[in-house]
Parts: C-alpha cells; sequence; structure tokens
C-alpha cells in the first residue's frame, strides 16, 4: 500500500527535535492574527475550553471560607458576570496549542493554573514547601524508571525547569514499564517525556540531551545556566554513572538513583551537597574507574548491578532470570509497577532535599514483598532467600 509506505517517511521525517506548546494571548491583537493562522491551516483539530470550570475552581481556592456555603453558586456567578462585563471569557488567560496532538486548550494564567493545579496538594505540601519544590532545577539521566520519576515530580507540582537526557527512542518492549501509549513507538524517550511533562504542566520549561550525557555534554547538563539543584540518575550505562558522580562532586549536588528489583524498589541517596567525600556508589561497586566501567557487556553490568544492589538483596525471581540472558531471555526483566513505585520515592526524596528536611543519605529498601507476602520473615523464607543468595555467588563467582 503506498500511502502507507509515505505515511511511514513521512513519520520518520517529523520524529525528532524539541516540540514546545505555543501561547496565545487573545486579548492582544497580533495573538489572534497567529491564532488565526493555525486555523487557516488546519492546523488545529480539537479544542478545549473548559475555562469556566478552571475560573470556578479558582474562586474557590481564593474563598474557601464559601465552598461550603449555601450561596456558592450565586457569589460565583456574581464574580463570573464581573470578569464578562470587563472582556469576553475567551480573551482571559492563555490558550495552548499542542502541535503534536493538534489540540488547543483554554487554560489560567500560570500562577493561578499552578494554585490550582496543586490545591490539593495542601496542606500535605504546604504553600513555602511547594514553592521550593517548583523552583527546583531537576536533571535526569535516563527515562525508563526516570519517566516514572519526572512524571511523579511534575505531577506533585515540582520542578519548573526539568532536565531531560537520553539517546534512545521509545521501543515496544518499553511499554511494560513506561506509561506511553503505542502512537509514540520510534519518538525519541526525551521527547515523549516532555509532551507528557507540557500535558501536566504547559508553563515547564523542559531542556533535552537528546545524545544522552557524554564527556561532551554532561557540564552543561549540570552547570547550565541553570545550574541543577538535584541529579537522578537512572541510567543502565554504568561509565556515565560514573561521570554523573565526578561532576556531582565538582557541583556539591545530591544523587539520587533507584533501582527495579523484581517489585519492589532499591532508591540510594549520595549527598555529595553535603559531604564530597562520600564514596561513589557509596564504596559497594569497589574500586572503579570510568575506563574500566566502559568495557563491561551487558551481561557483566547486570552482574555489577547485582552486586551493587547485594545480592542479599535480590528477588529470588530477578537472580535466576541473570543465568537466563541470552538464553531464554534478552535482557534482565523490570515491571512497570517496579517503576512507578520507584517514580514516587525519587519524587518524594527531592522534594525532601529541596526543602532541607530530614533523609536518608545513604539507601532505602522499598519492599512489597516484604509488607504484603505472608510468612516473609519466617525462619523458612529467610534461609531459602540465603541459599538462592549462596548459589548465585558461587554460580557466578561473587
Amino acid at each position: 500500500m503506498k500511502f502507507l509506505e509515505t505515511a511511514a517517511k513521512k513519520s520518520m521525517r517529523h520524529r525528532g527535535g524539541i516540540q514546545k506548546p505555543h501561547f496565545f494571548d487573545l486579548g492582544e491583537v497580533k495573538d489572534r492574527k497567529r491564532l488565526a493562522t493555525l486555523w487557516r491551516k488546519n492546523h488545529i483539530q480539537h479544542v478545549v475550553d473548559d475555562y469556566e470550570s478552571q475560573l470556578e475552581e479558582l474562586f474557590q481556592v481564593q474563598n474557601p471560607q464559601l465552598v461550603y456555603s449555601s450561596d456558592f453558586k450565586g457569589e460565583f456567578r456574581k464574580y463570573l458576570r464581573g470578569l464578562i462585563s470587563q472582556k469576553p471569557i475567551w480573551q482571559y488567560g492563555k490558550w495552548v496549542f499542542f502541535s503534536w496532538n493538534a489540540t488547543l486548550v483554554h487554560i489560567l494564567p500560570e500562577d493561578e493554573y499552578f494554585k490550582v493545579r496543586t490545591t490539593r496538594n495542601r496542606n500535605l505540601i504546604n504553600e513555602e514547601e511547594q514553592k521550593k519544590f517548583y523552583d527546583a532545577v531537576i536533571g535526569i539521566g535516563g527515562l525508563s524508571v526516570g519517566n516514572s520519576v519526572a512524571l511523579a515530580i511534575v505531577l506533585q507540582g515540582g520542578a519548573h525547569h526539568i532536565k531531560l537526557a537520553d539517546h534512545d527512542r521509545l521501543a515496544l518492549s518499553n511499554t511494560n514499564r513506561i506509561r506511553v501509549g503505542v502512537e509514540n513507538l520510534g519518538v525519541l524517550k526525551v521527547e515523549m517525556t516532555a509532551r507528557q511533562i507540557y500535558a501536566i504542566n504547559p508553563y515547564a520549561t523542559v531542556e533535552l540531551f537528546s545524545d544522552g550525557l557524554t564527556k561532551d555534554t554532561i557540564t552543561r547538563f549540570f552547570k547550565g545556566p541553570p545550574k541543577l539543584n538535584v541529579v537522578i540518575d537512572e541510567l543502565d550505562n554504568l561509565a556515565v554513572k560514573y561521570l554523573i558522580r565526578e561532576e556531582a562532586r565538582k557541583y556539591r549536588l545530591p544523587v539520587i538513583m533507584a533501582a527495579d528489583n523484581g517489585d519492589n524498589g532499591v532508591v540510594d541517596i549520595e549527598r555529595y551537597d553535603l559531604d564530597p567525600k562520600t564514596p561513589f556508589f557509596h564504596g559497594r561497586m569497589g574500586n572503579v574507574s570510568y575506563d574500566m566501567l566502559t568495557k563491561l557487556d551487558k551481561f557483566s553490568i547486570g552482574k555489577m548491578i547485582a552486586n551493587h544492589i547485594g545480592i542479599e538483596n535480590v528477588t529470588e525471581r530477578t537472580l535466576s532470570s541473570f543465568a537466563e540472558m541470552g538464553k531464554t531471555i534478552v535482557s534482565w526483566p523490570q515491571l512497570g509497577g517496579a517503576a512507578l513505585l520507584n517514580g514516587s520515592a525519587v519524587a518524594y526524596c527531592v522534594r525532601k532535599i529541596v526543602n532541607n528536611q530530614p533523609l536518608e543519605d545513604n539507601r532505602s529498601l522499598i519492599s512489597l514483598d516484604e509488607k504484603l507476602i505472608p510468612g516473609y520473615h519466617s525462619k523458612k523464607e529467610i534461609q531459602n532467600r540465603k541459599h538462592t543468595a549462596d548459589e548465585f555467588r558461587r554460580i557466578f563467582g561473587f
């Protein structure tokens, strides 16, 4: 089918390059002309205008004492009539156009948008904490678990400015752990994640490093401008992980890393901001160097990661999977639930760090198995896990 071949080629040509939302203030004549051009060229296929509902929520936030009164609707209608008497509703706020899905949306101005978006966070996150979280500049390397991290941070109202680094494109096998639809297959992971962030917060600033992190790009990633406040390491490349820690030590920045472990998570926190002498990886990988780590193959990387997590902490099924790599499976296994779990955990850590609140400075195991499997701490199960770990050490020479 010729038209399918043509469509596929056109799709490939449009898969690169950052696409940012386009904003329009329809109170301005020049913006009305710009938007009219998009209409004329049929670039806009969908329109979402729920602005009155947003105004009602804003009115609630600004007048919480009226929310449960019998006359709330009347008070809001009076407020709305006052706005309309000055200019039509379509001239208020901003209209934002998302070119990648041909959608135009009417939203509140940034400050009011942020206030309404985060109102249900209070007082779990107070106003001062929320502002520090929003103002933080966060860098994320690796967008498998890193995708869940980015969305968890932005969902909670964090990181107005976020830097994303990954050189890969979305593959079908990634969709078991990345919350994304198949319409994004072949799209750069940085671009795909940026679109998701903009859909939550169109006012965000998303900076993309589509070549990943290398010796040539890593300093700009850290130093900016703007300089990072926190760096999140979700890369598979151990040599680049080493480079991240060199830069974090240089600029005295905290590093957070979360690893999948079956259905569970392992979160490591390295506070180079508090103590630049902190050993890389807390010393768990031994005496490693950048050059040594560049020479590892896929199997050796998996073995090194297992060693870092601690054989005693790795689930039985994860351990048994290493022996099957290249035989019955192509890589070490990962689950979407664990990616979401780790994403939530890392977002929590980021919020605590930027607010200078108490936080573990080494490692935390987040185990659903421990909390939900009956008899997990029984003598028999403890012995079974020890036997599995010992056998793994014997077979692979740990």
